[in-house]
């Protein structure tokens, strides 16, 4: 393994050549000997209101087979972009470094060359200002951090929410466009968790011409939501959020609907990675992870119909936070033939980081590969039963 120093050196050697962006060699994960990690940064004028028309960084970690060469250019249907939800930076959802709970790396294991991206506010991409102000949280939010990080509850310098769904499709698509001339490929396919249902399915709405195919995990979805903006963007609010070891595990712990259904080394695996992702979140109290608030609109009836790639949805059985029967409305939305729902058993809202991710892993192969899942290519299905 590569020391500190040197990977730190390798950073500044490609960075001060990237037009593009900065990459650097990651090390692999323990437990993911025969895949090879390389992060790279995105660089875009930011379309983030506080930060508008500034540049900023997207942090994009590309997974691949580690004996595999770095190819000039890719099958389009070999090409996967993840996209992550509102809490969870997508090196954490996707990339998880225990066992075989990494989706990305399954997914590289099969020969795609994929890649994870961090939205503006999360991770290891550009974080704005008032994210490291603790007086823009909610006042109940900065209660947890009296004494040890503030005196007492305090006004916001920033009282608006940070992010918005514009600013994350413009997010979208510089990744897409910088992954579609690295792998000079027309389309990518798009995988989505939870908020990156709206993220990547309705980018993939607005530019069919850019994507091959969708599978959404728990996609949120506003079937009756304003088509257009508010009138005040970013809309009042607190610009940010943050979530405790404790307040992360008693979420999961809600939707447990059968024995076994997660083990405990996988989900500290996942929590001790969020903390990873963010240095700053790590030293607030008893650590947490943070991410931004965002004002949401668009992702309605009238743009999921206009939907016209092949998309995959999975539910959890046990979801708390987008309901299986909000999935099955979008599922029954979406004009699009080639459709497919799947209802997978044992599961949560954290399906990809539980006892039955093997299913939905395979299934999203499945669907990448043949465009089917257990050879349906459209209709609803039961997994896991």
């Amino acid at each position: 393994m590569q020391s500190r120093n040197t990977i730190d050196a390798m950073r500044q050697t490609f960075c001060s050549l990237a037009l593009l962006a900065c990459v650097f060699i990651h090390p692999s994960l323990a437990q993911d000997k025969a895949i090879q990690r390389i992060d790279r940064y995105v660089r875009l004028r930011s379309e983030v209101p506080v930060i508008s028309g500034d540049f900023a960084q997207i942090y994009v970690r590309e997974v691949m087979q580690a004996n595999a060469p770095l190819r000039a250019d890719s099958a389009t249907d070999r090409v996967v972009i993840f996209v992550h939800g509102a809490g969870t930076p997508a090196e954490v959802a996707f990339d998880v470094g225990y066992q075989d709970y990494s989706w990305a790396a399954y997914l590289a294991a099969a020969g795609f060359d994929v890649f994870t991206m961090d939205l503006t506010g999360y991770g290891r991409s550009t974080r704005p200002a008032p994210m490291n102000d603790p007086c823009n949280l909610t006042e109940a939010q900065q209660a947890g951090f009296i004494p040890s990080l503030i005196s007492a509850v305090c006004p916001p310098s920033y009282p608006k929410q940070l992010t918005t769904i514009a600013s994350d499709w413009a997010d979208i698509n510089a990744v897409v466009e910088y992954v579609r001339t690295l792998r000079h490929v027309d389309k990518v396919t798009l995988i989505g968790w939870s908020q990156g249902g709206p993220r990547a399915g309705g980018y993939a709405a607005q530019h069919p011409e850019k994507v091959q195919r969708l599978v959404l995990l728990a996609p949120a979805y506003g079937r009756g939501a304003s088509p257009t903006a508010p009138a005040q963007v970013p809309a009042t609010g607190a610009a940010f959020n943050t979530q405790t070891r404790a307040e992360f595990f008693a979420n999961w712990d809600r939707q447990v609907g059968c024995p076994n259904q997660y083990t405990p080394a996988a989900a500290d695996a996942v929590w001790a990675q969020m903390l990873d992702s963010d240095s700053i979140g790590a030293t607030w109290g008893p650590g947490v992870r943070r991410a931004p608030q965002e004002t949401i609109w668009g992702w309605n009836l009238a743009l999921a119909s206009r939907l016209a790639v092949p998309t995959l949805l999975v539910s959890g059985a046990h979801d708390k936070q987008v309901a299986p029967d909000g999935v099955r409305t979008l599922y029954n939305d979406l004009t699009v033939k080639h459709k497919v729902f799947v209802d997978l058993a044992c599961s949560s809202h954290n399906a990809l980081w539980e006892n039955n991710h093997l299913l939905l892993f395979k299934a999203s192969l499945e669907w990448l590969t043949k465009g089917s899942v257990e050879g349906n290519e459209t209709g609803m299905l039961k997994l896991g039963y």
